[in-house]
């Protein structure tokens, strides 16, 4: 090493042990003029250069911003060889109105430059005091850990339990796998927090909300009575007061409390509870003579229940002030609800709140992954009857057996997406850490397990490796159908050569051929190489020549009408297959009478994520969801784990029945570059089919993260066309994607939060 290096390695380390900051100055640098203070973006590429002293390693970034818009920012830096999007990585946004932004990243050593583009349109826009200061990772780390702690509550047991975490995933993944957790406490340690509390400020409940609520009730012509099911065991004294008194506090009035206490030995919990029982006549409890565990105790409670409508409720949990107020809201919009969920955070033992989840609309199969729909939930009362309540030998997970076994009864589930319920971390509950009760885990994998028996499904269950009540649901390929990969290309000979070698050497699955539908192709190696494939693999290969103008949605379209198979896999030219049993695992899921589109976890050469799955309203139509994350990323509340439910998937690896690509008439020829996979999963949704995203089949796309820009008059013209197109025939769905939540961003694809929302 270089002595400059050292010195300047040994430089870096002394700005950050004192948290050097310096004011960094932006210079316009394309698409931008300053008026009268205020910033005005000229065109598609506004960019800064950031002037001034900046340190590489962890910093911390500022600024202070006033916009009648959101709009996405993005960070790149140069290290000599110039600005790429390889050498970049997407902020927050300049928030609409007055915000204050600040985010923790991390510059590589060796840069030079920094540059700030903000957004890819014309705006106007104020970006005063941008700041950026030095830290050190071991200082993040700290405070993250402290936060955690502080927020469950600063003891022993509490620490012990973050140590004996961290010496798990070291044991199970190494010190590789020790630094990638490291890595994701650094980035969130700033950001998820800070953007939280904004979020918060903009939609506490306030007097006026309280007094539109009365309002709205006195209108309501369904007023259900709501039995909340609360079983008790143990729990310290101030947090079942908390608990029982976010009940009394509930604006809706008609509820009862149901509580059973499963013979706790601690004084305290009879008192109490005698207490709350004399003081509201809505209160009803049953003392347990013997410890039966959860499950017997919930049901010792549903046994005193006489509502319609059962809510679960844990004995150190909080519910919101609306909480059932919404849920009655919802049912007189739509009575024939069965099943209700809403949106939830974690609260501290000092009050904080704090990881909120946001979670999509119904998503059966991601159900069959993970428990999301937790809390609240909301059940219809004769629909639990009707499964015989809780079951015994799966405490822990009791709350997910249940909810598997009664949305087998029904479709009318709704979600509600709204923080009502508050889950307090504390050590002994699960809203400490996912790993905290072990038996959690096998109780809910034994739940997933006799939900595909009782099904019927053709399936395996497993575990996740390394993360707790995480399951993968793989269906096995019933019947070997076959399967024409259409493959639309032009010249390109070495793109297309690694595509095919690829797929021949690296797929388990044989019943398959590949429909090449050339699109007019100059370079005659490239028909050597049809040639080839077509004597070596004489019934899997096949190729026809479309020479036309490019169309994205007629070249797949000819190339179905020429597939023999009975499943379709529109697949891009461009791909290289990294796990084997890909195909295996898209058929299982494609043969299943409910789904309709299947797509895959494409990574972009770099081993960043390019697609996991498509996002509504992103960028005004549609975004891949978790781009340019690195591929060991688990996603929000760990979606690039799991299979999920989306709207819309990506067709550069798309699998269908050939059926069904029918029924809903292929992809639309007007489209003929960009959405018409959108449109194709739209219209498929649309038929009633649930399109999914599997995290397990993966392969490298190698589209360039620096491909071109519409930035020719034709390109552009055609490309406003198909976003018209777009929000002429999908403004609704693109406005509330059922698969996203309407609380997350739309201007990044990153699943953090959004800008404050009017109403919901």
């Amino acid at each position: 090493m270089k002595i400059t290096d050292i010195v300047s390695r040994i430089l870096t380390a002394i700005a950050g042990v004192f948290g050097f900051r310096s004011t960094l100055n932006p210079l316009p640098i394309s698409d931008l003029k300053k008026v009268n203070g205020t910033w005005i973006s000229l065109g598609t590429d506004p960019a800064f250069i950031l002037d001034g002293k900046f340190y590489c390693g962890w910093n911390i970034i500022s600024w202070n911003s006033v916009s009648n818009d959101s709009i996405p920012v993005k960070l790149y830096w140069d290290d000599g060889a110039g600005f790429s999007e390889e050498k970049s990585m997407n902020l927050a946004s300049i928030s609409a109105g007055e915000s204050k932004y600040k985010a923790t990243f991390h510059i590589p050593i060796g840069v030079k430059k920094l540059r700030l583009d903000p957004g890819d349109r014309e705006f106007e826009f104020k970006m005063e005091k941008i700041i950026i200061k030095k830290t050190l990772k071991h200082y993040l780390i700290a405070s993250s850990i402290f936060n955690i702690i502080n927020q469950r509550g600063f003891n022993a047991k509490s620490i012990k339990t973050l140590t004996n975490k961290a010496i798990n995933v070291y044991k199970a993944q190494g010190i590789e796998g020790l630094k990638q957790r490291f890595k994701i406490v650094q980035v969130n340690s700033v950001d998820n927090n800070d953007s939280y509390e904004r979020w918060l400020a903009h939609n506490a409940v306030t007097s006026r909300d309280i007094q539109e609520a009365n309002k709205r009730m006195r209108a309501f012509n369904y007023n259900p009575l709501i039995s909340i099911i609360l079983p008790v065991y143990n729990v310290d004294e101030i947090w079942l007061r908390k608990c029982i008194d976010s009940v009394i506090s509930q604006n809706y009035t008609n509820w009862e409390l149901c509580i059973s206490d499963d013979a706790s030995p601690k004084i305290h919990i009879k008192n109490v509870l005698k207490e709350y029982e004399e003081q509201d006549q809505r209160i009803k409890v049953v003392y347990r003579e013997k410890n039966g565990h959860i499950s017997e105790n919930s049901n010792s409670a549903l046994q005193i229940a006489t509502g319609e409508f059962i809510a679960l409720l844990d004995h150190d949990d909080e519910l919101a002030l609306n909480a059932l107020f919404e849920n009655v809201l919802l049912l007189n919009n739509h009575p024939e609800a069965d099943i209700i969920y809403s949106d939830e955070d974690k609260i501290s033992v000092e009050g904080k709140r704090f990881a909120p989840f946001f979670k999509p609309d119904w998503s059966p199969d991601l159900l069959l992954c993970q428990m999301y729909t937790c809390h609240l939930s909301i059940y219809r009362k004769s629909l639990i009857d009707q499964v015989g309540g809780f079951r015994a030998g799966y405490e822990g997970s009791q709350d997910f057996d249940l909810m598997l076994r009664v949305s087998e009864l029904t479709n009318n589930i709704y979600h509600i997406p709204k923080i009502l319920y508050h889950w307090r971390a504390i050590q002994s509950s699960t809203a400490f850490s996912g790993s905290t009760k072990d038996y959690t885990h096998i109780a809910g994998f034994k739940a997933v397990q006799d939900a595909i028996i009782r099904r019927g499904y053709n399936a395996e269950v497993e575990s996740v490796d390394n993360y707790s009540n995480l399951y993968l649901t793989r269906f096995k390929p019933t019947g070997n159908p076959k399967v024409s990969i259409i493959i639309p290309t032009k010249d390109n000979i070495q793109v297309i050569k690694m595509c095919l070698e690829s797929i021949y050497t690296k797929t388990k699955y044989a019943n398959f051929e590949i429909v090449i539908i050339d699109n007019g192709s100059s370079d005659p190696e490239v028909f050597d190489l049809y040639r080839y494939w077509q004597a070596k693999e004489q019934n899997r290969f096949k190729f026809f020549v479309l020479d036309i103008p490019f169309n994205y949605s007629k070249l797949n379209n000819f190339g179905a009408e020429k597939a023999s198979g009975e499943l379709l896999l529109l697949l891009n030219n461009d791909v290289e297959i990294i796990t084997d049993d890909w195909l295996d695992e898209m058929v299982g899921q494609a043969i299943r009478p409910d789904i309709g589109a299947v797509g895959a976890c494409l990574y972009y050469p770099d081993n960043t994520i390019q697609h996991g799955g498509v996002v509504l309203g992103i960028g005004g139509v549609a975004g891949h969801s978790h781009k340019y994350l690195p591929s060991e990323h688990e996603g929000y509340f760990r979606r690039l784990k799991v299979t999920s439910n989306y709207t819309a998937i990506t067709a550069a690896c798309l699998m269908i029945k050939k059926e069904k690509f029918s029924q809903v008439g292929g992809l639309e020829e007007k489209l003929q570059v960009a959405f018409n996979d959108v449109d194709f999963c739209l219209k498929v949704w649309s038929a009633g089919y649930r399109n999914i995203w599997l995290p397990h089949v993966k392969l490298y796309h190698y589209e360039s993260k620096s491909r071109g820009h519409e930035d020719t008059p034709e390109k552009i013209e055609r490309f406003s066309k198909e976003i018209d197109y777009m929000k002429t025939k999908w403004s609704i769905i693109l406005e509330n994607d059922p698969a996203y939540n309407p609380n997350l961003t739309k201007v990044r694809e990153d699943f953090s939060i959004g800008e404050a929302l009017e109403d919901i």
